[in-house]
């Protein structure tokens, strides 16, 4: 079954903790924490301080957009992190990151930016359990789902099949599109403004929860078939 996870850093963070409450009793399970330092791609986010302060009922799914993040990953290890992705453009050693994280008990993730190839996720297939294929360029919001993201996620799929390894997608997840994006078979939805609008979290939490478990009980679609595109940045 298809999961949600739900980006803290597009809620309102002076409120952060009723917006939490509000999702939480929507059903939220997971949420997913955008790390930036500002390098990697524009912009500065959060760290560990507001990892480790998450409520630990929520399972804290860490993606770091940073540079050379082999000697930061422990750090988020001891915050509490439940799953850490880091992206394969973001260090010349992708893999002995994935070794590092290698019997903490972590879910090891790798991502990929949208003009990447997902053939490079490949020698990687043996170290990991999920693949995170972004469907626009990381850094800021207000972002339209790139279309290419759907051929892209039938690729992925194909290379996975057969492994116990999830595929997720972030990115311009919307009530409009994100009955489309389940439809390809992903196993994780992540989104964020889609929920933290300013007005209704925990409606707007109910409303994606039900889309996502309903577009999983149907049959996945070809890649890109009817896609309208649209969509604002999760």
């Amino acid at each position: 079954m298809t999961e949600l996870s739900v980006g803290v850093v597009t809620a309102d963070l002076l409120r952060l903790g009723e917006e939490l409450e509000a999702i939480g009793r929507a059903g939220v399970t997971q949420l997913h924490v955008d790390v930036s330092d500002g390098v990697f791609c524009p912009g500065l986010t959060v760290g560990t301080p507001l990892v480790k302060a998450l409520p630990g009922d929520f399972r804290k799914d860490v993606h770091l957009m940073v540079v050379d993040p082999v000697d930061k990953v422990a750090a988020f290890v001891d915050a509490g992190a439940s799953t850490i992705t880091v992206h394969v453009e973001s260090t010349r050693h992708v893999h002995r990151v994935l070794q590092e994280l290698d019997g903490t008990g972590v879910t090891r993730g790798v991502a990929v930016n949208p003009g990447t190839p997902i053939a490079l996720v490949e020698p990687l297939l043996d170290e990991l359990e999920l693949v995170l294929v972004l469907a626009v360029n990381p850094g800021w919001g207000g972002q339209r789902f790139i279309p290419a993201t759907f051929a892209k996620l039938a690729a992925a799929r194909q290379l996975i099949d057969g492994r116990p390894i999830a595929l997720a997608v972030d990115g311009g997840i919307t009530r409009e599109t994100v009955a489309r994006v389940v439809s390809c078979g992903v196993d994780l939805i992540v989104t964020g403004s889609a929920v933290f609008d300013g007005v209704a979290p925990e409606e707007n939490a109910r409303f994606m929860l039900e889309a996502v478990r309903s577009a999983g009980n149907q049959p996945a679609s070809p890649a890109g078939a009817g896609h309208q595109g649209g969509a604002v940045h999760g």
